[in-house]
């Protein structure tokens, strides 16, 4: 789905352990190049090298991958995306995810725990399978390391927004041209109605929603989310509701 010019709301429809979902990766391009925003669970990168080309981008115009934070629906792709392009492609992440996207320290959700209690519905094999696919994700080498308030100075310029709580390092981009919000995690979208980090996934709730406070102080037209997907109407009325109490 096209929000604006040359930002593009990626639709990847998938199977997860859970069932049926939708996960929404942003691709930010011009006629020559492309910077793609989260990258889908392993396995799924053709899923996103085909809406790309609807796009009419190929791999091969990726300057980067960015991700927004540790988690496996959004790092898992990556390596698969990189051998899609053809080339060495820069990973963009916070420092605070780094050790977990690289492999030295486990993903904070991904505890055998934890995940054989979300996916204790799924027969046996299919549990044992999924529970190998958390314990051993893919390493993703960090190679530019981004901090809050930095604004890339590509495609009319990407800031970056430091909001933790989620994970560690999560982080939020403003596409300051076309006044769009990739929020990532940060919030979830449901038939354009913005809600707040969903709880069972967030380890630190509080943080979490004290990171939102954050977009109010930019001029947001569009917002996507990764999980529900686009949200454009009364974006500032939204966020004073769901910020209220959280300073």
């Amino acid at each position: 789905m096209k929000i604006a010019n040359g930002v593009e709301m990626l639709e990847i429809h998938v199977m997860s352990p859970r069932g049926p979902m939708v996960l929404n990766p942003t691709l930010i391009y011009d006629g020559n190049s492309a910077i793609l925003v989260d990258a889908g669970m392993p396995g799924q990168s053709q899923l996103i090298v085909e809406a790309m080309s609807k796009a009419g981008v190929a791999p091969s115009q990726l300057q980067a991958i960015i991700l927004t934070h540790q988690d496996l629906d959004h790092i898992g792709g990556a390596p698969e995306i990189i051998q899609a392009a053809g080339k060495s492609l820069p990973i963009y992440a916070h420092k605070l995810d780094q050790p977990y996207m690289e492999g030295k320290l486990p993903l904070v959700k991904a505890n055998p725990e934890r995940m054989a209690k979300l996916l204790s519905h799924l027969p046996e094999e299919e549990l044992r399978q999924a529970l190998e696919v958390f314990q051993n994700p893919p390493k993703v080498p960090v190679d530019q390391l981004l901090e809050d308030g930095q604004v890339l100075p590509v495609f009319g310029g990407i800031q970056v927004i430091f909001t933790p709580g989620h994970t560690p390092g999560h982080i939020s981009l403003y596409l300051q041209e076309s006044k769009t919000l990739i929020a990532a995690d940060a919030m979830v979208s449901s038939a354009g109605k913005l809600h707040g980090p969903v709880e069972q996934n967030t380890p630190d709730m509080e943080t979490a929603v004290r990171s939102l406070s954050k977009f109010l102080e930019l001029d947001i037209e569009n917002v996507i989310c990764y999980h529900g997907g686009l949200s454009q109407s009364n974006i500032r009325e939204q966020l004073l509701i769901l910020t209220q109490g959280s300073n």
